[in-house]
């Protein structure tokens, strides 16, 4: 399908993240690797806190329902400080193996990866067009809003702390897994009512069809990202885009 042909009705472009505006290596190869890693050290620094303990609490509900559904979790044993971090430590790395997209996992990824960015240990990646683009949409009056299976925070930490800079600048508003699954056309029903615009008036951009599929549904508009080593399944299904220039 040739390349979106009209932008005319556009007034936001809503970005997903991993193989769109960033590479999927970076958060594959180096924001979950990160946050597994620094899983155990953050919950026990941080186990007094009232909102880390809602999320252990928040995990191990989220245990106990997988192991009911006979996933072959280990039982989540012990109620002492020393033995709720450990579990806790050790389910967040068994759910980062997996990519689940679990909300109080991406919770404390965030939390995790804020202390990275803050740090210095980590900058978030962007494609070299991205800059370029936001503050060409930002000049002809479009909006921009991401929607990520990442937390708002985690996304802000990406864009705020990028190699490019601070982007934040540019990005009007930010949708998560609290706003619904990126597979559902619910979710960009939502988005667009949040956004007070007719869903025709938004294009949403990613590197996964069944996204772009729930998005159409809703009547948003669509485009298929092929960066260099995206797979699409079926390129005749949305109007396909290579970068963000001419758009």
């Amino acid at each position: 399908m040739p390349l979106f042909p009209d932008n005319s009705s556009i007034r936001c472009l809503l970005l997903d993240i991993e193989g769109t505006t960033s590479s999927i290596d970076f958060v594959y190869k180096t924001l979950f690797p990160y946050a597994s890693a620094h899983a155990e050290g953050y919950l026990r620094e941080h186990f007094a806190e009232k909102e880390v303990t809602k999320l252990i609490e928040s995990l191990r509900t989220e245990q106990a329902r997988e192991a009911m559904n006979g996933a072959g979790i280990a039982e989540w044993r012990g109620d002492s400080a020393e033995e709720m971090i450990k579990a806790a430590a050790s389910y967040v790395q068994h759910l980062i193996a997996l990519d689940r997209k679990v909300t109080p996992l991406k919770t404390l990824q965030g939390m995790i990866w804020e202390d990275g960015f803050r740090e210095g240990e980590l900058k978030g990646h962007v494609y070299e067009d991205v800059p370029r683009a936001f503050a060409k949409w930002k000049s002809e009056g479009k909006r921009i809003a991401i929607f990520s299976s990442g937390s708002v925070q985690a996304q802000k930490l990406l864009f705020g702390y990028s190699i490019a800079g601070d982007l934040t600048k540019y990005i009007d508003a930010y949708f998560d897994t609290t706003t619904g699954a990126k597979r559902e056309a619910a979710s960009y029903e939502a988005i667009a009512k949040t956004l007070g615009l007719s869903a025709e008036n938004v294009l949403f951009i990613s590197d996964i069809a069944a996204e772009l599929d729930a998005a159409r549904e809703a009547g948003i508009q669509t485009a298929l990202m092929l960066r260099m080593g995206n797979s699409p399944p079926n390129l005749e299904a949305h109007p396909c885009i290579q970068n963000f220039d001419g758009l």
